[in-house]
């Protein structure tokens, strides 16, 4: 995304669909932006809720929708069965880490796995648009405790 700010993008996308900005809808953009991380609509909702006890959970699923169709938010889905969303203004490519078992995610970046992906699409005579690249597994906590169950047995 260029240098424009997120609310230019927010304003101009709310006007070319006739869309009014709200309290709760700012609530909402507000609330996603300042807490980051990969929020599932239910996780923003409860966050909101503690502002504003009034905003229903649809709202935050439609207010989540707009950002993502914006350009402003990206849908992420982890194999749990829930999306999540993370926020895409000012960011630069990343990948992720996730743990099967908590659902803890991280985030990295690798240059070199960057470089290496982009010598394999030329090889095939591929142009990269864009591409995600997710890892599953067991984080060093699940780790542990899966060896400590193991010792236990």
């Amino acid at each position: 995304m260029n240098k424009e700010s997120k609310d230019a993008v927010l304003n101009r996308y709310m006007a070319q669909h006739g869309l009014k900005s709200t309290r709760q809808r700012s609530l909402i953009i507000d609330t996603f932006f300042s807490v980051g991380g990969h929020l599932s609509v239910e996780e923003l909702w409860s966050k909101v809720r503690e502002q504003d006890t009034k905003v229903s959970v649809a709202t935050v699923y439609r207010t989540m929708k707009l950002l993502n169709d914006c350009g402003l938010a990206h849908a992420r889905n982890f194999g749990d069965g829930q999306t999540r969303y993370e926020a895409a203004a000012g960011r630069e490519h990343h990948d992720h880490l996730i743990c099967t078992r908590c659902g803890q995610i991280v985030e990295f970046e690798n240059d070199r796995i960057e470089a290496m992906q982009d010598a394999v699409a030329r090889k095939h005579g591929f142009i990269v648009t864009s591409h995600k690249m997710e890892l599953y597994g067991l984080c060093k906590d699940c780790q542990r405790t899966a060896s400590e169950r193991k010792t236990e047995a």
